[in-house]
């Protein structure tokens, strides 16, 4: 019966306006704030017909545009492109918030069905040879075009998107590359699914008192409230998420506790069950090789870093490198200091990897005197969240209050408006969505669910911010780490990054810009947190209320550096294994070899392992979009830290306000209207180089 409705939607346009006031989600999103998601509304059996119905709405409008007979202009095809698919793309938004919040075996389903879908209608896109031929008319003829320089950046934009989707292919490939999008669509989708199914089904169980033994009261309290929501008979649960487990890892006194926990947690995607990615990861890059050498690449990294400021894989391999030695270094002389502790308390043992982060914080507590269990307290999630919020106002000069009026997508998630200081105009809706829960994928991350732009009336963005806090007991301050502290300021970067944008058009919007330039704007984010100016306003006592005290402060500032060994070592063998596996041509390999040979072969510490090991590194398996890019949090750090000293050159440091304005007008604001390179040196007055990282990270600067 449904297949029979959904035939006669597809043959009348009357009656897919009776399923738009039946099916809410093909509802174009209205009321206050230029529309918002009606997610009271939605219902997971909705998103197959919306989709469908969508998709053909908008090839219909891509078909209109490629059959005007009119020659092509900015306007009637560059500007009708930007207009098209609105409904399609508030569809696909609300999809991917689903599938990255509320992940369930119904909506798995769904996903599975439709992913590919998508997939279809960019083949379809980039592939329409009449749509081609008018934005090459248009862009042939930018030399003598009246365009500004922003019209101009989106023709080149559209016309080298194109190109890299294999626009001048031959039939053939053309037929090839759609064919393996859609198969790359499924795949996936596949891996992350099995990544969140190993996320769920594995955990450590705290059985007695002694399980949590070295473990902080909110970190207990979470444990035991996390059995409980499973209805476990153990005591506590420690879940296989990132934001329990290495909190664990950091604390627990139980060694053999912390092996299991680290076991479970590195073997993601890896285990002898039904959710093991090897072979779809062998699949996956396999595809991708194929669909480079059809684009006339000699591999996929080639393709990948093709519109990147990076340029090409070498360069990628030449600044990790760089910046990889004295990493593995340092990790070398903090692991003495750390062997050296395990010796003195009498322990017959190596360190290995599940005690790295447990003999770091007492190295920590010994060398600098500070602990972490001393620093947590003071890091309550909702005063950090008024801190980032006092940031923002101080150097964007942006104001939030919250709104209740608003609905959302779980009953955790919380709404912001989002406005300018100075104009009182309303920027933007800000999003929060801070706790862990079932069917939510681990990890941090901020979301666009509709972009600024000015195209079609102007139009405000709606971001967000998502986390995997523990929440812990009901009516207790959620107590974070320093690090998770420092990824609260990251993501909130990214969410500034849009709430800054002020474009016109939405291509170019927001974090619309390269990849390994994205993760600027959110790096030098963090820098704010350990100011004192925040630490002395928002780092409270959860008890006392009484602000850090100034000599923690200087502590934490004097240890500011200590474990970036780990930390860069951690990170950068991700970044070099994902750079080397897309640069392979021959791709018989078993995964688990190849890791572990090409970490050998860059003398990786034995004590650490890679941040994602391959069958769990959903950033460059679950989309294409840091494939072959990982390296691109090393490459905008190095411009973050550069970025930082033209602040901390001055003698009001991190709050010189015309550094800021800088920062806001050459960066912030700009999204992709302005080539990366020349909108940072507008900015700095100069290109970055590695130095400033180096300096930042403690490690010596080559003369």
């Amino acid at each position: 019966m449904k297949k029979l409705i959904f035939a006669l939607i597809m043959t009348s346009s009357g009656l897919i306006a009776d399923a738009q006031n039946t099916n809410p989600l093909l509802n174009l999103w209205n009321g206050q704030y230029g529309g918002i998601p009606a997610f009271d509304k939605y219902k997971i059996q909705d998103f197959k017909p919306a989709i469908e119905v969508a998709i053909k709405n908008k090839l219909s409008e891509i078909d209109k545009i490629a059959n005007n007979p009119k020659p092509a202009t900015f306007q009637n095809t560059i500007v009708a492109l930007e207009k098209a698919g609105k409904n399609l793309s508030q569809i696909y938004a609300v999809f991917g918030i689903y599938g990255s919040n509320l992940n369930d075996d119904e909506f798995a389903k769904v996903e599975e069905e439709m992913t590919p879908k998508f997939s279809e209608l960019n083949n379809k896109f980039y592939q329409n040879t009449k749509i081609f031929q008018r934005i090459n008319s248009i862009y042939k003829s930018l030399p003598k075009s009246s365009l500004n320089s922003e019209q101009k950046r989106l023709v080149e934009v559209y016309y080298k998107n194109f190109v890299r989707e294999g626009a001048k292919a031959d039939a053939k490939s053309k037929t090839r590359i759609a064919e393996i999008n859609k198969e790359l669509a499924v795949l996936f989708t596949k891996f992350s699914q099995n990544q969140l199914a190993d996320e769920s089904n594995y955990f450590v169980e705290l059985k007695s008192e002694a399980d949590f033994d070295g473990l902080p009261a909110e970190l207990k309290n979470a444990a035991i409230e996390e059995a409980k929501e499973r209805k476990s008979n153990a005591l506590g649960i420690i879940a296989n998420t990132r934001s329990s487990i290495e909190p664990f890892l950091t604390f627990s006194n139980r060694r053999d506790l912390r092996q299991k926990a680290f076991e479970i947690f590195t073997s993601r995607g890896d285990n002898d069950n039904a959710n093991n990615n090897n072979a779809i990861l062998i699949q996956i890059l396999k595809l991708r090789l194929e669909k480079a050498k059809l684009l006339g690449f000699k591999t996929f990294a080639d393709w990948s870093l093709s519109n990147t400021m990076a340029k090409t894989p070498e360069n990628t391999m030449n600044l990790m490198m760089s910046v990889w030695k004295p990493a593995v270094e340092k990790v070398h002389q903090d692991v003495e200091q750390m062997q050296k502790i395990v010796d003195k308390e009498g322990g017959n043992f190596k360190i290995e990897p599940w005690d790295y982060r447990y003999y770091a914080e007492k190295v920590r507590k010994e060398k600098y005197d500070v602990d972490a269990n001393l620093i947590k307290p003071y890091l309550q999630l909702e005063k950090l969240r008024e801190g980032m919020f006092w940031v923002a106002g101080e150097v964007f000069r942006l104001s939030f209050k919250q709104i209740y009026n608003v609905p959302v997508f779980h009953p955790d998630v919380r709404v912001f408006e989002v406005s300018n200081k100075d104009t009182g105009n309303v920027v933007g809706l800000w999003y929060f969505d801070p706790y862990a829960r079932k069917g939510k994928r681990s990890g941090a991350w901020m979301n666009a669910y509709r972009e600024q732009s000015r195209v079609d009336g102007n139009v405000i963005t709606i971001v967000s911010n998502n986390c995997n806090f523990i929440k812990g007991k009901e009516n207790e301050p959620v107590l974070i780490s320093w690090d998770d502290a420092s990824t609260l300021f990251h993501e909130f970067g990214h969410a500034l990054h849009g709430l800054c944008s002020s474009v016109t058009y939405p291509t170019l919007s927001g974090t619309n810009v390269p990849r390994d330039y994205v993760e600027f704007p959110s790096q030098i984010l963090e820098r704010w947190l350990a100011t004192p100016q925040v630490l002395n306003q928002f780092a409270l006592h959860y008890q006392t209320n009484q602000p850090m005290p100034m000599s923690l402060v200087e502590r934490i500032q004097n240890a500011s550096t200590f474990n970036e060994g780990f930390s860069t070592v951690e990170t950068i063998s991700s970044a070099l294994v994902d750079m080397k596996l897309h640069q392979l041509e021959d791709l018989n390999i078993n995964p688990k070899e190849y890791e572990a040979k090409t970490l050998k072969e860059l003398n990786m510490p034995s004590e650490i392992v890679m941040r994602h090991r391959i069958p769990q590194f959903g950033h460059i398996f679950s989309n294409d979009d840091y494939a072959a890019g990982y390296y691109g949090y090393l490459w905008a750090d190095v411009i973050s830290a550069d970025a930082t000293e033209a602040f901390t050159e001055t003698k009001e440091g991190l709050y010189n306000p015309v550094v800021s304005k800088k920062l806001l007008d050459h960066v912030f604001s700009v999204g992709n209207t302005v080539d990366p390179e020349t909108s940072y040196k507008e900015f700095r007055g100069k290109a970055p180089s590695t130095d400033a990282l180096m300096r930042s990270r403690n490690f010596p600067v080559s003369k």
